[in-house]
């Protein structure tokens, strides 16, 4: 008898340590930099310091992917997390003790990239051996409400502590990654996939070469890794810009935390609808779409309302993007080989998130050179031409998660 999925103790205990962790990295990820601003007075070096963490991530991401298919599952997990709960721990005693430098959080940052790298294709071997097939879609589904469940709350939660003291967000970050480890302990999750034997593998470079050539012969999905590579870079490159817009219009740090918590809203609310958000339109389209929608919304957010009007476009946006998360998710999972499951879901991420290490320096100088509103007005100019470039290829027009799965 199939337990249900609400029941499913290894799966609830992974998505509890996994969202309270999200939680932290909301927090830090809003705090830090202000804390760089706060430290050097300079838009472009807080988005260096994000965009080294990113690049660090993308660089370690696929020989991490093919070490998750040969190592123990359980192991790589634990010992990634557990590194980056001692990662945070020397971040938070810096800052708490006033040592805290530039370059602490480039290195520092550098370090917690490579530590996810390896976490995230641990984490989906993990829920791949847990879960049932015919669950993954209430899993992901599950999955997707807690990545903007964070979003929500670590925002404006982020800044309120940010504003009672630099070090709190930071804090709290190290106690939320505690609890993750601790949840994925007693999670008990298998310890092998169903890897070949050492003697039988093959090199490292002939398993990267075997992923991206399975990626390549998928022509629909080739197509919108792409396209969301160039989603990745202008939507990761428009949080700085946004900072500076409520900015100038007369918004504080937590004015800025309040915006920011459209995200989580919307992400919320459409990870509830996916499901009949998803049955709309193909992935293809339904992704040219949600360009489409990127680009007026980043417009719609420039009109001088109130400091915290930009909360409603991102509300709007976030409504869409767990539909083709979710999609993306389960077709993905169907198809791949579990042997194959780590360097695919690595390999994935590295072409999706491939530009996004400029994101931040990209947002980052927009807004010093032209302001924080003509910077986000750019950065929605690039969203419409992503989806007009998407829109000519008929490969992604026509690309479903039925196509991936056929």
């Amino acid at each position: 008898m199939v337990v249900p999925l609400r029941r499913n103790r290894r799966f609830q205990l992974l998505w509890v340590g996994s969202a309270v962790s999200q939680l932290g990295t909301e927090l830090t990820k809003f705090a830090l930099p202000f804390l760089v601003l706060a430290l050097t007075g300079s838009p472009g070096w807080a988005g260096v310091v994000v965009g080294t963490r990113t690049a660090a991530f993308i660089t370690a991401q696929l020989p991490a992917g093919i070490w998750v298919d040969r190592w123990d599952r359980r192991r790589t997990l634990l010992l990634s997390q557990g590194a980056q709960l001692v990662n945070a721990a020397v971040l938070a005693l810096l800052i708490v003790l006033g040592g805290v430098e530039l370059w602490h959080l480039l290195v520092l940052g550098a370090v917690d990239g490579v530590c996810t790298a390896f976490g995230g294709p641990a984490r989906t071997t993990a829920i791949r051996a847990v879960v049932p097939p015919d669950q993954l879609r209430g899993a992901y589904a599950q999955e997707e409400a807690r990545g903007h469940a964070g979003r929500l709350v670590g925002p404006p939660l982020g800044a309120f502590l940010f504003g009672l003291g630099r070090a709190l967000p930071f804090v709290v970050d190290v106690l939320t990654f505690l609890v993750s480890f601790l949840c994925s302990l007693f999670a008990t999750v298998p310890r092998h996939p169903d890897t070949p034997r050492a003697a039988e593998r093959t090199s490292m470079r002939r398993e990267a070469a075997d992923a991206v050539g399975w990626l390549w012969r998928q022509h629909g999905l080739r197509g919108v890794c792409f396209a969301v590579m160039a989603m990745n870079l202008l939507g990761g490159a428009l949080l700085i810009p946004l900072i500076v817009l409520v900015g100038e219009r007369g918004g504080d740090v937590l004015t800025t935390g309040v915006v920011y918590a459209g995200i989580g809203v919307g992400g919320l609310l459409g990870a509830l609808l996916s499901a009949r958000i998803g049955g709309l339109l193909p992935a293809g389209r339904l992704l040219i779409a949600i360009l489409v929608l990127f680009g007026a919304c980043n417009a719609a957010m420039v009109l001088p309302i109130a400091a915290w009007w930009p909360m409603i476009p991102l509300l709007i946006t976030s409504l869409t993007t767990p539909t083709l998360n979710v999609v993306m998710n389960v077709a993905i999972s169907r198809l791949v080989p579990e042997a194959m499951l780590g360097r695919l879901d690595a390999l994935l991420t590295v072409v999706g998130m491939g530009l996004s290490p400029l994101a931040p320096v990209l947002g980052g100088v927009l807004a010093a050179e032209l302001g924080g509103a003509v910077a986000v007005l750019v950065l929605g100019v690039g969203f419409l031409l992503t989806a007009l470039v998407a829109a000519a290829s008929r490969d992604l027009r026509e690309f479903t998660d039925d196509e991936s799965t056929a």
